[in-house]
C-alpha cells in the first residue's frame, strides 16, 4: 500500500474547526491527475473520475480519541468494487471530509501507476497501516 501524504491545509483546517474527525463523514475520491499537497485544499481542486460503476466510497470511522495527549483516528479498511462496467483509470486515492463546507481534503495515496478496475474487480484500501496520530510537540 502506498503511504498517506497529507495536504498542507489539513493542519490549519484542524486548528480552525473545519474537521470533526470523530463524527464527520470521510469519503475517498479517485483521480488520475496528481494532487498538489502544497496548494490543493478542497475537493474542487482535483479532477475526479466518473463513479458510475463503483461501490460506496464512504469510509467508516472505527474509533477516534486521545490517550495521554496523543489523538488517534482509526478507519475501517474500504473495498471498492466495480459493478456493471469498469472504473478508471485512476492513480490517486484522495481522502476528503464530505461534511465540511467545501469538502476539504485530508490526504492522498499514490499507487505509482494508473489502475482500472474491470467489472467485478476490487481495490482494497488498508487504512490500518496509516492510522492518523496527532501528538503535540
Amino acid at each position: 500500500m502506498a503511504s498517506l501524504t497529507f495536504f498542507e491545509t489539513f493542519s490549519e483546517d484542524l486548528a480552525e474547526k473545519v474537521h470533526n474527525l470523530g463524527s464527520d463523514q470521510l469519503v475517498v475520491a479517485l483521480t488520475n491527475s496528481a494532487p498538489t499537497a502544497a496548494t490543493d485544499g478542497q475537493l474542487s481542486d482535483i479532477t475526479e473520475i466518473t463513479y458510475t460503476n463503483l461501490s460506496s466510497r464512504n469510509i467508516t470511522t472505527t474509533s477516534s480519541g486521545q490517550s495521554s495527549g496523543t489523538y488517534s483516528l482509526v478507519l475501517t479498511d474500504l473495498t471498492l468494487t466495480a459493478s456493471g462496467g469498469s472504473v478508471g483509470p485512476f492513480r490517486y486515492v484522495v481522502i476528503y471530509n464530505d461534511a465540511a463546507t467545501n469538502d476539504e481534503l485530508i490526504g492522498f495515496y499514490d499507487y505509482g501507476s494508473s489502475i482500472t478496475l474491470g467489472d467485478g474487480e476490487t481495490l482494497d484500501i488498508d487504512f490500518a497501516a496509516t492510522t492518523v496520530t496527532l501528538t503535540p510537540a
